[in-house]
């Protein structure tokens, strides 16, 4: 398979097979080879600027609305260096990547700071090329499973409230609960939230845990409506 191939799979156009090809292009390899293409660096400083107004634009979709504060730093978690490596190497698409013998023998091909320039360069020569609609999809499909983890699997609505409130570093959040209820082997815990002594929400469930998450997430609720 080749990047054209890729894309095909993925149904993006493109048009300019240069631009595409020199996204993959490492200084190394120009360095050695001296190709007329040149390397992705350009290329990697406009995919830069795509992918962090993408990520904002998804990022501020999420609902429960997210604080400006905690958009700032997922859409950091979802550019950083090694997230996209990790799109990289979920894809495969550091095959492409053409290195000079040195960064080959050292692991390049692996090395997290090259891949993720390599993205980078490559959504950047797709926006080149064909525009932002095109752009976009091609990482929606790419990274839209991280979008969504950011919103509910890898961060839970304690670690937002936290988040919410960090920017103050004087307020306190306190669990209390509130009252258990039922069976020993079916019992309801009932908690509180309080942010410097003020009660923001309230959450039931069936272990203390699970209750906390819920009344982390009714507070967030609340202080969006604020």
């Amino acid at each position: 398979m080749d990047i054209f191939e890729f894309l095909d799979d993925h149904d993006i156009h493109y048009e300019d097979k240069d631009l595409i090809r020199q996204a993959f292009v490492h200084s190394s390899y120009v360095n050695e080879h001296k190709v007329s293409l040149g390397d992705n660096e350009r290329l990697e400083f406009m995919g830069d600027a795509v992918l962090q107004v993408y990520s904002a634009e998804r990022l501020y979709k999420i609902e429960p609305p997210l604080p400006e504060g905690l958009m700032s730093t997922r859409r950091s978690n979802l550019v950083s260096e090694k997230a996209l490596a990790q799109i990289v190497r979920e894809n495969e698409l550091n095959q492409f990547l053409l290195l000079g013998a040195g960064e080959e023998k050292t692991g390049g091909r692996e090395r997290d700071s090259i891949i993720s320039d390599m993205f980078e360069a490559f959504i950047g020569a797709i926006y080149l090329d064909q525009g932002q609609k095109e752009a976009y999809k091609l990482l929606d499909q790419l990274m839209i499973v991280h979008i969504r983890e950011v919103d509910e699997k890898t961060f839970d609505y304690k670690t937002r409230l936290q988040e919410y409130v960090q920017a103050d570093s004087r307020k306190s959040i306190v669990y209390e609960t509130i009252s258990v209820s039922g069976p020993n082997n079916a019992p309801e815990f009932k908690v509180a939230v309080k942010i410097d002594g003020l009660t923001y929400g309230y959450g039931v469930a069936s272990n203390k845990k699970q209750a906390q998450k819920n009344a982390a997430k009714d507070a967030l609720e609340k202080l969006a409506q604020l």
